[in-house]
C-alpha cells in the first residue's frame, strides 16, 4: 500500500465518483483509478466502496478506512511541513485551516492578503472537520481557522465570518425537487438524512431547528462528511438539511431548495488561540473585515 492509494481513495470519497475524481481532482484516466482502488480493497482485505450507477458509496468498512487515510496523509504533511522549517528555520510560515468544502469560497480571498503584505510567507492550507480544526488551533498547529464555533473550547477567540442558511437538498426528481421553497412540514415521513458527531456545530443547529418547527423527524441515516451525504441523498432519495456551501459538492443529480419561513442559519467563523502573538495573525485578523467583505461579493 502506498501513499497515492490513500490519496485517490480520500479524492473518490470526498467527490463520490470515480470519474469526476479521476477529471477532477487527480488528473487521471478513471480506468487506471478503478485499478488503483482495486488493489487497495484487496492489500486491506476488504470492500471499501460499492459502485453504483449514481456513483460511490462507501460501505462501513470504508467510512472508518477513510477516517484512518485521512489521518495519515495529514500526519505526513505535517511531517513534510516540520522538514521544510527545520531546513529554512528563518523562512517565515503561516498555518491556515478550512472546513472542508469552505476553502472553494474563502481561500482565494484569505491568499491574496498574505500575499500581497507578506510575499515571503510560507502559507500552509489544511481541509478538516470543525472539531479537528479546534484541536490543531488549540495545539498550536494552526495560526488562525473558519470553522464552526466550538463548544468548550475557553482558550479560542471567534471572529463572525457569515451566518450561512441552511437549505434543503434532495435527488433532482424528487417530488419536491419541483417546488421554489420548501415547507419543513412536507418533510415529514421522507427518508431523512443528518449528520454525526463530526459535526456538532451542525447536527446541534438541525435538532433545534425540527424541535423549534415542531417536526416528528428521525434520521434514517447520519453522514460524517458531504461526498458521502449526496451519495445517500441520491441513493435512498432522502432529503437532508444542509448549509448553504453544500452546493460546492452536488452532483447533478441532487439539488437545493431555500427553507420555507424562518430558516435556521449557522455560523462560520475565524477562530484563532488567544494566547498567539504572531504577528502574521495580528495583521491577517486587521484584514478580516475586508476579506469578508470580498469573500461575499465573489
Amino acid at each position: 500500500m502506498e501513499l497515492r492509494h490513500l490519496r485517490y481513495f480520500v479524492a473518490v470519497a470526498e467527490v463520490g465518483s470515480l470519474t469526476v475524481a479521476a477529471k477532477r481532482r487527480l488528473h487521471t484516466a478513471q480506468p487506471s483509478l478503478s485499478r488503483q482502488m482495486s488493489d487497495l480493497e484487496y492489500e486491506v482485505g476488504a470492500q471499501l466502496m460499492v459502485r453504483t450507477a449514481r456513483g460511490i458509496e462507501l460501505t462501513a468498512a470504508g467510512r472508518v478506512f477513510l477516517d484512518h487515510a485521512r489521518l495519515v496523509l495529514a500526519q505526513v504533511e505535517a511531517a513534510r511541513e516540520a522538514a521544510r522549517r527545520a531546513a529554512e528555520p528563518s523562512k517565515p510560515s503561516f498555518a491556515v485551516g478550512f472546513l472542508t468544502g469552505q476553502e472553494m469560497d474563502w481561500l482565494p480571498e484569505a491568499m491574496r492578503i498574505l500575499r500581497d503584505e507578506l510575499p515571503n510567507m510560507e502559507v500552509t492550507v489544511s481541509s478538516q472537520y470543525s472539531p479537528q480544526l479546534a484541536d490543531a488551533l488549540m495545539r498550536g498547529r494552526l495560526d488562525v481557522a473558519f470553522m464552526r464555533p466550538e463548544a468548550q473550547t475557553p482558550d479560542l477567540v471567534y471572529r463572525l465570518v457569515t451566518k450561512e442558511p441552511l437549505v434543503a437538498v434532495l435527488p433532482d426528481d424528487h417530488r419536491l425537487a419541483a417546488r421554489d421553497v420548501i415547507d419543513p412540514r412536507d418533510i415529514v415521513g421522507e427518508t431523512f438524512v443528518s449528520v454525526s458527531n463530526t459535526a456538532p456545530a451542525l447536527r446541534v443547529v438541525i435538532n433545534d431547528y425540527l424541535e423549534r418547527s415542531k417536526l416528528n423527524i428521525t434520521p434514517d441515516h447520519e453522514v460524517d462528511n458531504l461526498a458521502m451525504a449526496m451519495s445517500l441523498i441520491a441513493s435512498t432519495r432522502g432529503v437532508a438539511f444542509l448549509p448553504a456551501y453544500a452546493r460546492n459538492f452536488m452532483p447533478r443529480s441532487v439539488v437545493s431548495r431555500p427553507l420555507k419561513g424562518d430558516a435556521p442559519t449557522i455560523d462560520l467563523v475565524v477562530g484563532y488561540h488567544k494566547a498567539n502573538a504572531s504577528p502574521t495573525l495580528k495583521l491577517f485578523l486587521s484584514r478580516v473585515d475586508e476579506l469578508i467583505t470580498r469573500g461575499r461579493r465573489s
